[in-house]
């Protein structure tokens, strides 16, 4: 019988990113509490949450350091806006905390509610700094296909999703796409390196094209989360940082999900060795316990803006909401004291990698790829070819439908399964984790008559 929660759900909500007709019909899973890696549901059933959210939960669930931050908080000031000539101590704090882990060069921020809103206000800030510069014909984007940069207009806009663009008459102007370095989907007969130079030497024809003197920046994800955990080869960064060294443009790195220690360095432009103009960020921020974003700047854009630039129209109300950045102070804190990143570059992720790569002797698995805490497998009905299970890509759906019901949160992207697990999964966890892709693979080879 339908819950007195679902019964609501049904008839006053509607969900995001969901067929609401069809979830009307299944009824929407109720889930009321969470502990470590385990979230559980109204019927008992604990799941383990591989990832963490959406990419988010980094800390875990059922910190009660981050719940007696917010309650103090909450009791001293609950709420005051950045816009008046005014600050308060958690907006102050924590600014100085991103910005002594950032990237040297990377020294203010600005405080979003989102990570969807931080890629507006990178949107703005590139195009404000071209102007103060003298320049301000450079107002294209540029970014690359199947990329993910949030879901408000702008943010749909830079991302690449096809699905996305085709509700709202998206892209808006001003924002072009280049290929994407996804070896498995597109690499042909080429080695992951000459792939990865490819790749990358789109954005210096698009650039050509569109002439240097009107393009603003190009933003991209370090690795690709929502296209299906998309692993650049190694000769695709390089590459880039020489495009954009010999041209005037921006370079915008997207770590609203790779951010606070997922790539086991705090930020993926460490691992990567990135030197970014603006750093949109989210998600690990505050570990998902209270929505925060913000953009880090670059000291030669916030120099500009500030020296020259007056009012910068543009905010939000909760932009650095006190409650919700002394909850993303105390998260920082706690993984630091706790030397959980550290923990995830010398052990979990190491494990986690190597575990996973046993996915790949399945027979449905065409391929495993990962990096730190994040992971994924291409399924396929034939291993060399790549020929994919069923068409419109159906198998990821009910690769993930079997998976919940073994107990393991896995999310399908297209015939891609990802996974990305808080940052204090244990080694045992990490096993667990294996054990149940394993069953959940064979059940849908099985499904699908492979097996």
């Amino acid at each position: 019988m339908t819950s007195k929660i679902q019964a609501l759900d049904n008839q006053h909500h509607i969900h995001p990113f969901s067929d609401s007709k069809e979830l009307h019909e299944i009824n929407p899973r109720e889930i009321t509490h969470a502990e470590g890696v385990y979230i559980y549901d109204d019927k008992g059933n604990k799941l383990l949450d591989a990832m963490a959210g959406l990419w988010c939960v980094n800390i875990g669930y059922g910190r009660q350091e981050l719940v007696d931050v917010a309650t103090k908080q909450m009791s001293a000031l609950p709420y005051y806006n950045l816009f008046f000539k005014t600050t308060h101590a958690p907006a102050a704090k924590l600014a100085a905390k991103i910005a002594s882990l950032a990237p040297e060069h990377m020294n203010k921020v600005f405080f979003t509610g989102s990570g969807s809103e931080a890629n507006d206000t990178v949107f703005r800030m590139a195009r404000r700094y071209w102007d103060l510069k003298g320049k301000p014909s450079k107002k294209q984007f540029i970014s690359r296909q199947n990329a993910y940069h949030g879901s408000t207009v702008v943010g749909a806009s830079l991302g690449g999703m096809g699905y996305m663009h085709e509700q709202g008459d998206l892209p808006i102007a001003g924002i072009s796409h280049v290929d994407q370095p996804y070896f498995f989907k597109e690499g042909g007969t080429l080695t992951p390196e000459a792939f990865g130079i490819k790749a990358a030497q789109s954005l210096e024809a698009k650039i050509l094209e569109i002439g240097e003197d009107n393009v603003a920046a190009f933003i991209a994800e370090p690795f690709q989360g929502a296209g299906g955990v998309i692993i650049p080869p190694t000769s695709y960064w390089p590459e880039i940082k020489r495009i954009l060294a010999k041209y005037d443009v921006l370079l915008v790195v997207d770590e609203v999900i790779s951010g606070f220690g997922r790539t086991g360095e705090w930020f993926a432009s460490q691992y990567y060795d990135l030197k970014p103009d603006l750093m949109p960020i989210a998600k690990g921020l505050s570990s998902g316990y209270l929505p925060i974003g913000g953009v880090i700047v670059g000291d030669k854009v916030a120099e500009t803006l500030i020296e020259k630039g007056g009012d910068f129209n543009h905010g939000f109300t909760y932009s650095g909401h006190p409650v919700a950045a002394a909850v993303a102070l105390k998260n920082i804190e706690l993984l630091e004291s706790e030397g959980i990143v550290e923990r995830v570059k010398n052990e979990t992720a190491p494990y986690l990698q190597k575990r996973w790569k046993e996915l790949a002797a399945h027979p449905i698995v065409g391929e495993t790829r990962g990096l730190g805490m994040v992971a994924g497998l291409e399924l396929v009905k034939d291993k060399n070819s790549h020929e994919r299970i069923a068409p419109d890509s159906k198998a990821g759906g009910m690769c993930r439908d079997f998976s919940m019901a073994n107990g393991l949160i896995m999310r399908p992207c297209g015939d891609t399964m990802i996974i990305s697990p808080p940052l204090v999964i244990t080694k045992a966890e990490i096993d667990e984790l294996i054990e149940k892709a394993f069953k959940t693979l064979d059940e849908t080879a099985k499904y699908y008559h492979l097996m």
